[in-house]
């Protein structure tokens, strides 16, 4: 029970109680309530200064992953960059170099992205400028990949055409080494064997017995397989596409015929004397676009080094044709 408080007043010689007015009391009240307030509030300050809250520590702990998270991502971002690059290198020098095809300018491959600000909804944070780099980054190196990604599959095209190619051309030599007698005659200005005169002799001349195999010298159709043509005798062209054309002369008899297909190494006919020919062998002749060209330049499918460089001896030798 609160105690009553009385007071003497002098005016009535007597003791009045002394009695609060509420007014005065709610100042109090107020005052006490703001001074705690503003007590509480500063040792709240106080205490954020020096502690941490739990709600703090985990977004701290937050805020450091996401940070090793995002340097890590950097890092693979570079890694993945270094080897684009070595890539692009030898896609650019190698592969496209290999297969005559223009190598991709450096702008094509690392060009941003201009027009509408693609970035935009990642303004007005603390990193936007680090997001807004790491994002281009991004970006520049997934293009990247869809550039290298379509010039290998061009290579891949233009690999499967080269290889076609390398089938087709006659490559190696038509008759085999073991079943030769000899080289007879080269490429180049020869003395006729009838009329004892210097001419150009189109082809080479293999000397061999007669009804030894003949090879078809590399993938293609058999253009013709007869003996209509001067001079020539029994015969077969093969058709190799890109403009090459071989001829097989003087044939026994052909194992081909007319419009059949061929593959290099087929057995097509044998070794024969016939038409303008002094002796059994092969004159073997090589077209590039309708022109003749020297076949010894077409063996490296059949041959080793130290038996192209002996057959590249004998047939600059100006010696007598055999047809």
């Amino acid at each position: 029970m609160s105690k009553v408080k009385y007071y003497y007043d002098s005016d009535t010689l007597s003791y009045r109680k002394i009695t609060r007015k509420k007014r005065r009391t709610f100042k109090y009240v107020l005052a006490f309530l703001f001074s705690s307030a503003l007590l509480a509030f500063f040792f709240v300050f106080l205490g954020s200064q020096f502690f941490e809250s739990p709600n703090e520590k985990a977004l701290k702990r937050e805020l450091s992953n996401m940070q090793l998270q995002f340097d890590l991502l950097n890092k693979k971002m570079a890694e993945a960059e270094t080897v684009l690059a070595n890539v692009e290198d030898r896609d650019n020098n190698i592969y496209r170099l290999y297969f005559e095809a223009n190598p991709i300018p450096e702008e094509q491959r690392k060009a941003g992205f201009g027009g509408v600000n693609r970035y935009k909804a990642l303004e007005g944070f603390d990193n936007s400028k680090l997001i807004k780099e790491s994002n281009k980054r991004i970006d520049i190196l997934q293009k990247r990949i869809v550039v290298q990604s379509k010039s290998l599959d061009e290579i891949a095209v233009l690999a499967e055409e080269k290889e076609k190619f390398l089938a087709t051309i006659p490559a190696i030599q038509p008759v085999n080494n073991e079943d030769l007698t000899r080289m007879a005659s080269g490429y180049g200005m020869r003395t006729d064997p009838f009329n004892k005169t210097r001419k150009m002799h189109w082809g080479m001349d293999f000397t061999a017995p007669r009804g030894t195999p003949i090879y078809a010298a590399g993938d293609g159709v058999v253009e013709r397989a007869d003996s209509n043509s001067s001079g020539y005798g029994n015969h077969i062209r093969i058709d190799h596409g890109y403009g090459y054309v071989s001829l097989y002369a003087h044939m026994y008899k052909y194992n081909v015929g007319k419009n059949q297909k061929v593959k290099r190494g087929d057995l097509i006919g044998f070794v024969g004397s016939t038409g303008r020919s002094e002796a059994p062998h092969l004159h073997y002749e090589v077209f590039k676009d309708g022109k003749r060209i020297n076949p010894i330049n077409f063996y490296y499918g059949s041959l080793t080094a130290e038996e192209y460089s002996k057959l590249l001896d004998r047939s600059s030798i100006e010696n007598q044709s055999l047809d």
